[in-house]
């Protein structure tokens, strides 16, 4: 007796530590629901996908649409207006770079000399804190030498972002109460707008580092002097700088006290009017004073521009927000749509005369009529026009007056960027459950196991997002594709664990305890499943010391794939063993299942029959209902193909894969097999075959056998004679080497045009070409817009000549999308062949109806539709433009160092 009760003991205590994990969730299931609960609504809270989960916080992982592979770099602005780019590089730029070279933890620094300007990039180590290494430029800066710039001359940290930190642009247009364009705003009001209302309030959005100007007219001050008065007035051009700089200052002096009530005394000196400036004192002689006005002529005009902005063939003013460096991209642009809501209503409106319905006297009389005056100084009357438009309801408006509201219309937004990134993984995890719950039911015949698998394997994404939000790694094409990379690994510990399950309970006697069944199952292949995924993590280590920017661009696919097969893992010996004893614990009581039988089809069958003719005709259903979802879901041969034929080709290839591996398994793997053990010689040449082959498409077939024309040359035979030889060329030719890029192409929705002017177009002759460039791109039927910048954006980040065209060009989806890329159906007239349209000539949306297709027939990919753009695009005097896109651009730019996709480099001693 003692033995025997010892046998139990001994077997506790050769326990690894996995079969105690194991046997303590089977037993304490409690625990194991509690710590899912907790899983699941931490996960909920950490997921980057754009939830409403109510009540529930939100901190959710950080989500771009690429990783930001930049150098570690700073910026510094330095500006000095009118100086020759030689000047600007002799005085500022090199003073500069040779005194920033000494900061720590630099690792190059390189400068750029432009005519007014100097931009000094600060290229720091990858280890050096980004905000650490900002207060060490500021600390050299402030501590500079005297005379080391010019006077006057203050260099300024760049804004706290990257250079792929520009993820919203917008332009400011006039709206009327409809929402329709109708203008009615001039350039330089547009730019006061934009500058002193829209800037601060974008600015002061949460994660916002910079938010940049460009285009339109900035107001200033102009004073065109007259030699002949200056010179009768015995004044100087300095007399007359001193005076209106003198004369624009507001001065404080002590207070005054009135009947027990102090009062402060002020000098008010500011500028507000041309009067102001006409007025103001050069000097006084023979006791006359000289005035601005009596030397020179004041007025009010636009300061000189570098940068401009078009849309579709218009000029027009806009801006870019910048999103601060290490701030989640996705929660800025929703707080800068936030703050745009916001200031919507308070944004500037004026009243707008339609003249082409009307004439002045036509309007004259109308205000008149109605008691107020329609002009004022030859200008419409805004205020009164206002006053009687917002006091009417607009039936009783004239046809030719309206109001014109500034509404900020953005023309690049990455929030559709990101969210097509994130319904990536949403379709890659969706079609996964659907294609695992169908090979399981194929290949197992059970229908419980499936949901099982396939219901956890949420669970262990959701996971993953814990352990990125933990660990800080952020969300974006490539991460997640590491997780979509995983999922089937995810999915075969899941399989491999429930059918070894399966297995040992159909092999255990009915009074065997399932829990023990069970356990056993578990603890046999507990231990290959964690071995199997840790060699694949092993795998992935040299990814995890990568450094630079393919350590950027790689590890967090590495960390995803890592956290995603650890958490697979978790849900594998943790929670699918607990599941299963309640799902899999009790048999099927084969007599309630024959009474159910007999009373749906009535008819008597035996209980092994019943039991096996139910399994089959629900696991078939099942298998019928996920192919139905999985083809309306993928369709593969795209919505114009048809429900039908979409689900055929998936029935067709997902059974005939099947069925291939059923036949494969069952009759072809043991005669294969056999004679491969029978002919070992004959047979590595398979793998070899395949292996040169492989090599060859890889690097090249004149890499890979570069060997065979120097070891021919030692016996005799001439190199040439087989370099020459027709099977040499042909293989040559057939296997030049696979092409290398450092990162894959994104398909971002939008194209940026690069093309280039002269370098000393003038920038209204480049405005022009651009303008001409943006009609042409509008015209064609699937650019949905095109706006389009010469030279720079009012930033640090943006150093572009006069002569570089930076043109964003929207494309239309291929089928009408929602806001999450979701496609969106339509009634469809089967006997006309066209889409059904409402009065207005809209589409009808119907969930039964079809896709409706926006390009053209003969566009079948974006590639056609760029072909189309360089077509349209060609004027003569510009260069041409690679294909590139937006993010891709500036990834470009700072791979090379420089705003194009190719150059060269000349370093010397003298050039």
């Amino acid at each position: 007796m003692n033995e025997r009760n010892d046998e139990p003991n001994a077997a506790a205590e050769r326990r690894s530590f996995l079969d105690r994990i194991i046997r303590f969730c089977l037993t304490n299931k409690l625990v194991v629901v509690l710590a899912v609960s907790a899983f699941l609504f931490w996960g909920l809270a950490s997921a980057p996908f754009d939830w409403d989960l109510g009540p529930l916080p939100r901190d959710p992982v950080p989500t771009d649409a690429i990783p930001d592979i930049g150098e570690n770099q700073q910026i510094v602005f330095t500006e000095w207006p009118g100086r020759s780019p030689r000047d600007v590089e002799d005085q500022i730029s090199y003073p500069l770079t040779t005194a920033l070279l000494g900061v720590p933890g630099v690792n190059s620094v390189r400068s750029y000399s432009f005519f007014g300007f100097s931009i000094v990039y600060v290229i720091f180590k990858e280890e050096v804190e980004f905000y650490w290494s900002r207060s060490r430029i500021l600390e050299k800066l402030n501590s500079l030498p005297p005379g080391a710039l010019p006077e006057g001359v203050r260099p300024a940290l760049g804004p706290d972002a990257t250079p792929l930190g520009q993820i919203f642009w917008y332009t400011l247009e006039g709206r009327d109460p409809d929402g329709r364009p109708i203008g009615g705003w001039d350039l330089g009001e547009l730019r006061s707008v934009q500058d002193w209302r829209v800037r601060y309030a974008l600015l002061s959005a949460e994660g916002v580092s910079e938010t940049a100007s460009v285009g339109g007219f900035v107001q200033e001050y102009q004073i065109d002097v007259d030699p002949d008065a200056m010179r009768a007035a015995r004044v100087g051009i300095d007399d007359v700088f001193n005076a209106v700089h003198a004369s624009n200052i507001d001065v404080g002096a002590r207070t005054i006290e009135i009947n027990k009530v102090e009062y402060f005394i002020r000098g008010l000196g500011f500028v507000k009017s041309v009067e102001d400036l006409e007025n103001s004192v050069v000097a006084v002689n023979d006791n006359v004073p000289i005035r601005v006005k009596d030397v020179a002529r004041v007025s009010l005009g636009p300061a000189m521009r570098r940068g401009a902005l078009d849309k579709q063939g218009a000029e027009a003013v806009g801006g870019v927000v910048v999103v601060r460096y290490g701030f989640n991209p996705l929660e800025a642009i929703k707080n800068v749509k936030r703050k745009i809501e916001e200031i919507a209503p308070g944004m500037p409106t004026k009243a707008v005369v339609d003249y082409r319905k009307t004439t002045p006297g036509e309007i004259e009389a109308f205000a008149r009529k109605q008691g107020f005056d329609a002009f004022d100084g030859g200008a419409l009357n805004q205020k009164a026009w206002l006053g009687w438009l917002k006091s009417h309801p607009r039936d009783r408006w004239p046809e030719w007056v309206s109001t014109s509201r500034l509404a900020i219309v953005p023309f690049y937004d990455r929030t559709d960027l990101i969210h097509e990134t994130l319904g990536t993984l949403n379709t890659a995890l969706a079609q996964q459950i659907m294609v695992t719950i169908i090979v399981i039911l194929v290949m197992v015949m059970h229908l419980r196991s499936s949901l099982l698998i396939s219901s956890l394997l949420p669970l262990a994404v959701l996971m993953c997002f814990i352990a990125m939000k933990t660990f800080g790694v952020d969300a974006n094409i490539v991460a997640l594709s590491g997780i979509a990379i995983a999922i089937g690994t995810m999915v075969d510990m899941g399989i491999i664990l429930c059918e070894n399950i399966l297995k040992r309970l159909d092999e255990a006697e009915p009074d065997d305890d399932r829990l023990e069944v069970i356990y056993r199952a578990a603890s046999e292949v507990g231990p290959a499943v964690l071995t199997a995924i840790s060699t694949t993590v092993v795998g992935f280590l040299p990814v995890f010391t990568m450094i630079g920017a393919e350590g950027k661009l790689f590890r967090p696919l590495a960390f995803t794939k890592t956290f995603a097969l650890a958490a697979s893992v978790v849900v594998a010996l943790t929670i699918i063993p607990p599941v299963a004893h309640l799902l899999f614990g009790r048999r099927l009581n084969v007599g309630k299942a024959k009474k159910l039988w007999k009373r749906l089809f009535f008819r008597k069958s035996g209980d092994t029959a019943l039991y096996q003719r139910t399994a089959w005709l629900v696991n078939a259903a099942a298998v019928l209902l996920m192919t139905v979802l999985l083809s309306n879901h993928w369709l593969p041969l795209g919505p114009e193909k048809g429900e039908l034929r979409n689900f055929i080709f998936v029935a067709v290839m997902i059974g005939g894969l099947l069925a291939f591996f059923l036949v494969f398994q069952r009759m072809l793997y043991a005669p294969i097999l056999r004679w491969c053990l029978s002919h070992k010689l004959l047979f590595l040449t398979i793998p070899a075959f395949i292996l040169l082959t492989g090599l060859s498409v890889w690097l090249g077939f004149e890499r890979v056998f570069a060997f065979l024309p120097s070891t021919a040359e030692r016996v005799g035979v001439g190199a040439a004679s087989i370099r020459d030889s027709r099977p040499w060329i042909a293989a040559s030719r057939t296997f030049p080497g696979l092409g290398r890029e450092f990162m894959p192409q994104l398909d971002e929705g939008s194209f940026l045009y690069m093309p280039t002017t002269m370098p000393h177009a003038s920038i209204g002759e480049a405005l022009d070409v651009l303008q001409l460039q943006d009609r042409r791109l509008a015209a064609i039927p699937e650019i949905e817009s095109a706006v389009g910048k010469i030279g720079r954006v009012d930033s640090p980040l943006d150093p572009a000549p006069v002569s570089m065209i930076e043109t964003v060009i929207n494309y239309k989806s291929e089928y009408v999308t929602d806001d999450a890329g979701k496609r969106l159906r339509f009634r469809y007239d089967a006997k006309s062949g066209e889409f059904a349209r409402d009065a207005r000539g809209n589409l009808i949306p119907d969930a039964s109806g079809r896709p409706f297709r926006q390009w053209r027939d003969e566009i079948k990919s974006p590639d056609d539709i760029w072909r189309e753009v360089v077509r349209a695009a060609q004027v003569p005097g510009t260069t041409s433009a690679p294909k590139l896109q937006p993010i891709a651009a500036r990834l470009v730019m700072l791979q090379s160092g420089m705003r194009a996709p190719m150059g060269v480099k000349i370093k010397g001693p003298s050039l």
